[in-house]
């Protein structure tokens, strides 16, 4: 009997150790459930922060990119620009550098010949004028009206004021030189007389 119960003794200390062991093993477990929660949710958190740095840095990135191709846009466009402006005034250098011309023709014309010979010489002298002033005129350019206008600063340059009946209060008396505009663009104001 004496053996049976120490059989029974050891039989429970086996027990009662195993029950400890089973013990043990489960709180271990849990601790390191519990540990691989917390550094799951270091983990999660860190991705998180990761995840929000990777959508600004994102974010960034489109609005460089929309600011890269607005600054495009704009330069395609000023380029555009720059060439359509150049085309429509490319022949103002010269058209400037024949208005003295065109002035010395007018002044020749405007001279009464007196003789047949200076007749035909005026006559020549007025077709040549004629085809040059359609050549410029096919380029853009157009004389500033001046006759019963008011007078205008971006058009015409007052060269003298004077008193004159019949005419209002800043009304062109009279032309002293034509005015020329290329298209849009005034390349040299009128000289005109004003009423005061």
């Amino acid at each position: 009997m004496k053996e049976e119960n120490q059989f029974m003794d050891q039989e429970a200390e086996v027990k009662d150790n195993t029950e400890a062991d089973e013990l043990e093993e489960t709180a271990q477990e849990e601790t390191a459930a519990e540990d691989d929660e917390q550094v799951d949710g270091k983990n999660v958190s860190e991705e998180q922060e990761e995840i929000e740095k990777l959508k600004q840095e994102v974010e960034e990135w489109k609005n460089r990119s929309l600011r890269a191709q607005a600054d495009l846009d704009n330069v395609r466009r000023r380029t555009k620009e720059e060439k359509e402006k150049a085309a429509k005034y490319r022949a103002q250098d010269l058209i400037e550098s024949l208005l003295p011309v065109l002035d010395n023709f007018e002044r020749a014309i405007s001279v009464k010949p007196e003789t047949e010979e200076a007749v035909s010489l005026h006559e020549g002298v007025n077709m040549v004028y004629t085809q040059l002033f359609e050549a410029v005129q096919k380029e853009g350019l157009e004389v500033i009206e001046t006759e019963g206008q008011v007078f205008d600063p971006e058009k015409h340059q007052a060269v003298m004021q004077v008193e004159e009946e019949g005419f209002d209060s800043n009304q062109i008396v009279e032309e002293l030189q034509k005015g020329y505009q290329l298209k849009d663009k005034v390349i040299r104001p009128a000289m005109v007389k004003v009423n005061a």
